[in-house]
């Protein structure tokens, strides 16, 4: 499968806890950090649920 990477731009400061918990699930602990996984339905399910706090880097 192809990969895609996801970074963090936006703080989940204030964010609730679901969200908190699906940017941990993506391995993404800091702003600016980028992540690579595998571009499945799950993975962008995830980024789906949080696209106001990542962005997708090509």
């Amino acid at each position: 499968m192809a990969t895609i990477k996801i970074k963090q731009v936006k703080s989940r400061i204030k964010c609730p806890k679901d969200q908190k918990g699906t940017l941990d699930a993506l391995g993404l602990r800091k702003m600016n950090q980028v992540v690579e996984h595998e571009a499945n339905p799950a993975i962008l399910g995830m980024v789906e649920k949080v696209k106001h706090l990542v962005r997708v880097v090509e």
